[in-house]
């Protein structure tokens, strides 16, 4: 062997070819003679195979330790999200709600039920918490229940904020989770006025929006009223892009994919994230009635993607957005910010939530399991404890040493590792422990699944997907 390897997983793709990859994401194809060749040490060191796998740092003629400080470089680069700490920190100024959705992932409460509401105290004790963060960049982002709800809760935790953020000087952004029936103009003025952007949930066409998502007062129509709200918040802000919105796959959503990002095209939404069910809440609760086999939801999401694929290339621009997040990991040295793809996973060190009554957990569905007397992942409350006890203590290290998917079992050797991320929330809620089993585990077989689809795709050489791909993560 006149050449050094370096380090590497890799995976059999299909009975012709192996799939590499390293630390930092680079991959190459090769097939099965090919790879036979180059592990023996054969490889022709002039040829333009050898070229390629050496241009994606698998393997050198040069010092070792020159490649190696380039690798790490890129790698600083994949983890610098780490640097700014937590930069997202939601918060549940109310527990009420006007909705009824089948998987809700939280014990909501009535619109009339007052006992669940942030009081000032509590709200500006979490201002104070937040602007702890050493991040530059500051997202605050109030969920529910429905915010709406209780909007003067909403306003004075905003204006809080910002009078905070006169001396910090941070990067303020604000983001409302709503289902946006509550929604009046003024209200909308008022978001628009402290830019505060809006995030919704729109699951489909109308029989598939209202049966996931009723109104507890039946007698309304709640795509109706979607529709003309979501018009009037456009109307306000004069930007078609001030709203977005989310949609979660429900037994009743399979099959229909196609109907579901043809609606989103019709109200004039540019994107979609087709989210699978979360084990959560009402969702867990109710599992065999919503419920599905990940292999279904797999067929299904590669049956939409191909159908957003063809919609790009007769001109119309749309994206699906776990796809460019999964994109921008496997084509970019960035990156993304979305605490699913991270290792160490994001919870507690991207993103962090505040309850009504001052409780901080390391994700929203460390929350929901607390709604189910699991108080696991609660990392204190603002009220009672130190910034530097929830965040540098002992509980959120525990759950960082269980996340790093580069030294968990199977992850540490999987190919698609680089691009993939632990989810030690989920993990407990499902399977026990932090770490999990991953032979059972339904996010790994989700996310496998996904990226072989998009391997398969990008090496189609295809100009025309290739080109929809990169404008989708620009």
């Amino acid at each position: 062997m006149n050449y050094q390897i370096l380090p590497f997983r890799f995976g059999r793709f299909d009975d012709k070819k192996y799939l590499l990859s390293n630390d930092v994401g680079e991959y190459i194809f090769l097939q099965n003679e090919e790879f036979e060749a180059f592990v023996n040490g054969n490889l022709d060191t002039n040829s333009q195979l050898f070229y390629d796998i050496e241009s994606k740092q698998i393997v050198t003629t040069d010092h070792v330790d020159d490649v190696v400080s380039m690798l790490a470089t890129k790698f600083r680069t994949k983890k610098s999200i780490l640097e700014d700490f937590t930069s997202l920190h939601m918060v549940v100024p109310t527990l009420r709600c006007n909705s009824s959705c089948i998987y809700c992932q939280v014990k909501r409460h009535e619109s009339t039920d007052h006992s669940a509401d942030m009081s000032k105290k509590t709200a500006k004790n979490i201002v104070k918490t937040i602007f702890m963060s050493p991040s530059p960049c500051i997202k605050i982002e109030f969920q529910g229940g429905d915010p709406s709800t209780d909007f003067e809760m909403v306003k004075y935790i905003i204006e809080e904020a910002e009078w905070k953020n006169l001396f910090r000087k941070r990067e303020l952004d604000f983001v409302i989770c709503t289902n946006i029936t509550l929604l009046t103009e003024d209200m909308v003025k008022y978001l628009k006025k402290h830019k505060c952007l809006i995030s919704t949930s729109l699951d489909g066409p109308k029989d598939l929006h209202d049966t996931n998502r009723p109104l507890q007062n039946k007698s309304l129509d709640h795509h109706q009223i979607f529709e003309k709200n979501l018009q009037m918040i456009r109307d306000v802000w004069q930007d078609d892009d001030c709203a977005s919105a989310l949609m979660t796959t429900s037994r009743y959503s399979l099959g229909r994919f196609k109907e579901i990002i043809e609606e989103y095209v019709r109200l004039g939404f540019h994107n979609i994230f087709l989210r699978a069910l979360n084990p959560y809440g009402f969702a867990k609760e109710y599992k065999n009635k919503i419920a599905y086999p990940v292999d279904e939801f797999v067929e299904n999401f590669k049956e939409g993607l191909d159908y957003i694929i063809e919609l790009n290339k007769k001109g119309t621009f749309f994206v699906e957005g776990y796809t460019a997040l999964l994109l921008r990991r496997m084509l970019t040295p960035f990156a993304t910010g979305f605490v699913d793809l991270q290792s160490p996973a994001g919870v507690g060190i991207s993103g962090a939530i505040y309850d009504y009554d001052g409780s901080v957990y390391v994700a929203d569905e460390g929350r929901m399991m607390a709604r189910f007397k699991n108080y696991f992942f609660r990392l204190g409350n603002v009220n009672t404890d130190s910034y530097q006890s929830m965040f540098n203590g002992e509980k959120l290290h525990e759950i960082i040493r269980n996340s790093c998917n580069e030294c968990l079992p199977e992850c540490a050797e999987c190919v698609f590792q680089p691009y993939c991320g632990a989810d030690p929330v989920r993990n407990l809620s499902e399977q026990g422990d932090m770490v999990g089993h991953r032979p059972t585990n339904e996010m790994c077989k989700k996310n496998k699944a996904i990226m072989h689809y998009l391997f398969e795709l990008l090496e189609k050489h295809d100009p025309d997907i290739n080109r929809i791909f990169w404008s989708w993560i620009k």
